[in-house]
């Protein structure tokens, strides 16, 4: 069901709680070293400001254990920022204490204010009744921008908008955004409709699998995953990292996917887990003793870039191998750049996936990269998400 978005609200002389995703990594000295959350998070803030509102921003960073903890505090993330949006941004201390009851009371028309981290509260994971009353009194307006973790309850995404009942409750741009591309496109796709699945483990993509095969004209598989399914097939494996224990189901997937589920053709492996390792590339299934699959080998690449040239609609997630360590960057790199170059509507499913688009340098030249790792799989997998569910 369509959502009405901070677009659609008259914000003017009204505070707009916004639950972002703020969850930046940072160095040991507390630098932000991957600003790119922050700033997907700018075109709703800018939304509310420009048209005279005033945005209170809740956020979690890392896994704090319900207490205050320096090493995850907001307070960096407050003067980035500032930085970005070139104007002041107050900070409170906490989430529903004196400090932030002060600086809402505080706000005017065009004044941002980041409260404390809300993972510092337990009341955040457990959805606290009162806790979420607090916090639901600061805003006139409620908007879900943090696409990240849409795919939990806790007390900012579900229970906050549950005791805004009577006011606005609507998505920020960047979750409208991941919405459109991640349910309402795959759902409705341009064709030929193309997924390629990598990644480690078969059991972490099998509901992503069958529900793109419902949908999808073919998905091309790579990564480790790969190795499962050669070996639900008869093939050799050598060494390589396998889950012998989802044999059974690598082979009702391919007996559900016959035709559409397309396996590499080739394997680029190693005498062992290193970059300076002997290499082989070797027909798919065909991994000798003492050798583990690393990457799909070239013809794979070949292939699979090919399949992606003639696609009209392509959703990637996983790596097709150890992308982290040349040579077996070569197989993700591939894909990549054929991702890029393609004029099909691409869509990356967030997590290693957009990370590879980013270290490449392709991000503007794909359609969208999803800010969302597990909340982007689940989508993809088809599941309902009810802290979106409850919004207008």
């Amino acid at each position: 069901m369509p959502k009405k978005t901070i677009a659609d609200v008259d914000v003017r002389g009204r505070k707009v709680l916004i639950r972002v995703d703020f969850n930046v990594p940072q160095d040991d000295e507390g630098r932000i070293t991957d600003d790119r959350r922050i700033g997907m998070s700018l075109a709703t803030i800018r939304s509310v400001l420009d048209r005279g509102g005033s945005a209170i921003l809740m956020s979690h960073l890392g896994r704090p254990d319900g207490a205050p903890d320096p090493l995850y505090s907001l307070a960096p993330v407050a003067q980035r920022l500032s930085e970005l949006l070139s104007r002041p941004v107050a900070f409170a201390t906490d989430t529903v204490g004196p400090s932030a009851q002060a600086e809402v009371a505080r706000l005017k028309p065009g004044d941002v204010l980041l409260l404390e981290n809300v993972r510092f509260n337990p009341g955040e994971k457990k959805g606290e009744e009162n806790y979420a009353k607090t916090l639901a009194s600061f805003g006139d307006v409620y908007c879900n921008d943090a696409f990240g973790t849409c795919h939990r309850k806790d007390g900012s995404m579900y229970a906050v908008p549950l005791a805004m009942a009577g006011k606005p409750r609507v998505v920020g741009l960047l979750v409208e955004k991941e919405i459109k591309y991640l349910s309402d496109v795959v759902s409705q796709p341009q064709r030929p409709f193309l997924a390629i699945v990598g990644g480690a483990k078969v059991s972490d993509k099998i509901n992503v699998i069958d529900n793109l095969l419902k949908n999808c004209d073919q998905v091309l598989i790579g990564g480790a995953m790969a190795y499962t399914f050669s070996l639900a097939r008869g093939g050799r494996v050598g060494n390589s990292k396998v889950e012998p224990d989802k044999v059974d189901l690598a082979r009702s997937l391919l007996d559900k996917g016959e035709g559409k589920l397309i396996l590499p053709l080739d394997d680029h492996c190693g005498d062992r887990f290193a970059a300076d390792c002997e290499k082989r590339v070797v027909p798919a299934g065909q991994i000798p003793d003492g050798f583990m699959g690393l990457d799909i080998g070239p013809a794979t690449a070949q292939h699979y870039a090919q399949m992606i040239h003639a696609a009209k609609t392509v959703v990637w997630n996983g790596p097709m191998g150890v992308f982290e360590m040349p040579p077996f960057d070569a197989g993700t790199r591939a894909v990549a750049q054929a991702i890029a170059d393609s004029q099909a509507i691409s869509i990356i499913g967030g997590g290693d996936s957009a990370a590879a688009i980013a270290q490449l340098g392709f991000e503007d030249k794909v359609t969208h990269v999803s800010t969302g790792g597990g909340a982007s799989l689940e989508m993809l997998e088809g599941k309902n998400f009810p802290a979106v569910d409850i919004l207008d």
